[in-house]
């Protein structure tokens, strides 16, 4: 279950109503959850909470599919999958798979891109947006000149700022589904002490684990 409480039909405001028709048929997704996609679709009802919140970001949502867009739309899905992959969002990761797949990214390119900096499938131009991602999500936003200049080899200011947003923007719709809990990021925590054997000698083991490598 996500970490807030999810909003029924028979509670949402009219406006909510209309999102969970298109989504949902006319199904409660609180009491029969489930998408076309096959997530929960509790991203939905917990965002319901606050309604304009859920319009602002369903807004940002259709930003990217508008004719505007200069930002081909296979580079920004390769973008967008990697910012899942490296925010530890399965969500945005998964979803976003198979959009990159829907925007024209083969198979294997979509399949290559956590291991992307080894791959040989993307050319000089992908690899551009992919490493600009990286600094975007990992380093905070820290972006190297050098790694700058190579992407303006290959696009305008305008698909970069584009793209900049984006990025930051399923930045920010990772870290939200993890710390709510929403969809596939209701994981339980994988960094969790591990037991000691029991009726093991408490300093010989502590010893061990002083020691320079020690295991």
């Amino acid at each position: 279950m996500p970490r807030l409480r999810q909003v029924p039909r028979d509670e949402a405001p009219d406006d909510v109503k209309q999102v969970y028709e298109r989504l949902f048929g006319d199904r409660d997704p609180v009491a029969q959850p489930g998408t076309a996609t096959g997530t929960p679709g509790d991203w939905w009802t917990v965002f319901a909470l606050v309604p304009d919140v859920l319009a602002h970001a369903q807004a940002g949502f259709g930003l990217f599919n508008s004719k505007r867009r200069v930002l081909p739309a296979s580079l920004r899905e390769l973008g967008l999958t990697r910012a899942g992959f490296a925010a530890g969002s399965q969500f945005v990761f998964s979803q976003h798979c198979k959009a990159a797949r829907a925007a024209g990214n083969s198979d294997e390119k979509v399949a290559a891109i956590p291991a992307w900096t080894t791959a040989t499938v993307f050319d000089g131009q992908e690899r551009a947006v992919l490493a600009y991602t990286d600094e975007v999500v990992l380093a905070g936003g820290r972006v190297q000149d050098e790694t700058f200049a190579r992407l303006k080899e290959h696009l305008s200011d305008e698909a970069i700022l584009e793209l900049t947003y984006a990025v930051t923007m399923y930045g920010l719709h990772a870290t939200i589904c993890r710390a709510l809990k929403l969809e596939y990021d209701n994981v339980p925590e994988r960094i969790v002490e591990i037991a000691m054997p029991k009726g093991g000698a408490t300093a010989d083991i502590m010893s061990q684990i002083s020691r320079p490598g020690g295991s």
